[in-house]
């Protein structure tokens, strides 16, 4: 590209910018190239983390059959990513589901959904951290007792903040890295254990050995629970429009990035769920509990003496997933205190113009998370909690969204971006809103645990609890009345606050 465009392409983006009513000389450096923000978006989803999570626990309980969850949940998730599309590309302003909320229907909705969105990624990012440290112990050929797990997930936090305070271009140079991990991780290891490992042929896929059909509702009940793989499986596209002051022509990048990064993730998370499924020799033994880690088992029998390798990889992808939400995390609450909506808002909007990140914004999506991690040395079920919430959160931000250009559509807006759906909006807004509360409701759903009733409603509670939280503050504070950036506007003149 020539300097010239280069220079058309940055007046552009500085006129939208002002248009949406943000000043481009006070924000970020657009130094994010397109497969940066794809790598961003690949490393939040992270198909490593989130099927090395809950592929155990899904296969035992609903054996082979559960891997068609993840192609389930990826068709679902492309109708919200082209939702997304659609409307980052209106709006490419950072902070994601916030700012949409905003101009889609106005200052409390916006102020819910920011707050819940928070919370959820908080509750991830110490949940990725946690995550991520017997595979760094594995890397050692050791293990980790509670204590060792919360300093090695600390590290891991230390490791993404100093990444992310390096600025943009490490960011994505970091995100990119964690990209070629992923695939390294997904694409060899599944490659080689379909090759040389498969111990079933495809038949198995509709054969679930037996499992789940004791399940209250029967093998519905017990797909239904393993589904749970695929809901949190695919949810990092948002994290492209995070930072969509972050990289040139976002109008027309962003909504194409989104795409892409269900397209690789979701190439990468079925070959390595389905390879990995087909290599497990003993079903039964999963379901029992008598294997409780067959993934560590699989990769211990493959790779044998580069084992510790594979790790590495593996802990690499943790790492940079870890990244992309904190850096996904600041800008959402970079973006609500730039509007003068959270407590301490003029801290949190304060904005280091040299490297061109938001530092306060970023310590606290350092501290928070390290603050869930430590307490889980003290209450247990607080961490189970905090990572339950962080995906039925995270659903419930995208449906607000979804929902919210619904409305927006049926009150008159006319997408005006680079990326429009034209006349398949209604279809597909809709098709978007039944499949993501129906992602809710089956998150929420109340499983027996054999912990009792608290147990077993336990993701309820912490999901009312943390709105009811955020309503009281929010009408308490009168928070949603400050700042006078633009709200309410995408179907009409802007409205006063109510």
């Amino acid at each position: 590209m020539t300097h010239d465009n280069h220079v058309l392409e940055h007046d552009e983006d500085a006129a939208h910018l002002a248009s949406l009513g943000y000043s481009y000389d006070t924000t970020f450096k657009r130094e994010m190239s397109f497969w940066g923000n794809v790598s961003l978006g690949f490393t939040y989803l992270s198909p490593i983390a989130g099927v090395y999570s809950m592929f155990a626990i899904s296969l035992g309980q609903a054996g082979p059959p559960m891997a068609w969850a993840l192609v389930i949940a990826l068709v679902g998730q492309f109708f919200v990513a082209l939702i997304f599309g659609e409307v980052v590309s209106n709006y490419p302003v950072a902070g994601g589901v916030y700012p949409w909320s905003r101009r889609l229907w106005g200052r409390k909705w916006a102020w819910m959904n920011g707050w819940i969105y928070v919370v959820a990624l908080v509750g991830t990012i110490a949940a990725v951290a946690y995550g991520a440290a017997p595979f760094v112990a594995s890397v050692f050929g050791g293990e980790l007792d509670a204590g060792g797990t919360v300093l090695v997930a600390l590290g891991t936090l230390v490791i993404a903040t100093i990444l992310n305070f390096s600025g943009t271009r490490v960011l994505s140079l970091a995100a990119t890295i964690g990209l070629i991990a992923e695939m390294l991780g997904a694409v060899v290891i599944g490659g080689y254990l379909l090759i040389f490992h498969r111990q079933h042929d495809l038949s198995i896929l509709f054969d679930n050995q037996g499992i789940g059909n004791d399940a209250p509702g029967g093998y519905l009940g017990a797909f239904a629970a393993a589904a749970l793989i695929g809901m949190f499986a695919y949810y990092g596209f948002e994290a492209n429009g995070d930072v969509a002051e972050e990289i040139k022509d976002p109008s027309a990048r962003v909504p194409k990035a989104m795409r892409m990064t269900l397209y690789i993730g979701g190439f990468a998370a079925n070959l390595l769920v389905f390879s990995l499924v087909l290599a497990v020799p003993d079903f039964q033994a999963v379901a029992s509990g008598e294997v409780a880690d067959p993934i560590g088992n699989l990769l211990h029998q493959a790779f044998g003496p580069i084992f510790p390798v594979v790790m590495f990889v593996i802990v690499v992808a943790f790492v940079s997933c870890i990244t992309s939400l904190q850096a996904a995390a600041s800008r959402l609450i970079y973006s609500m205190g730039r509007d003068g909506f959270l407590p301490g808002s003029h801290f949190l909007a304060k904005f280091n113009e040299r490297r061109a990140v938001p530092n306060n914004a970023l310590l606290m999506a350092a501290l928070f998370p390290a603050a869930v991690v430590v307490f889980s040395l003290l209450l247990e079920d607080a961490l189970t909690a905090m990572v339950g919430f962080g995906t039925v959160g995270i659903y419930v931000g995208f449906q607000m969204v979804v929902l919210a250009a619904l409305r927006a559509r049926i009150m008159g807006w006319k997408p005006a971006g680079k990326f429009r759906l034209g006349a398949w909006a209604y279809p597909v807004n809709l098709i978007a809103l039944v499949w993501g509360v129906a992602a809710v409701v089956n998150i929420l759903w109340p499983r027996p645990t054999g912990g009792g009733w608290a147990e077993d409603y336990l993701l309820i509670m912490t999901t009312v609890g943390v709105i009811a939280v955020g309503w009281i503050y929010m009408l308490v504070s009168k928070a949603y009345q400050r700042g006078d950036a633009p709200a309410a506007d995408a179907s009409g003149p802007i409205k006063t606050v109510a």
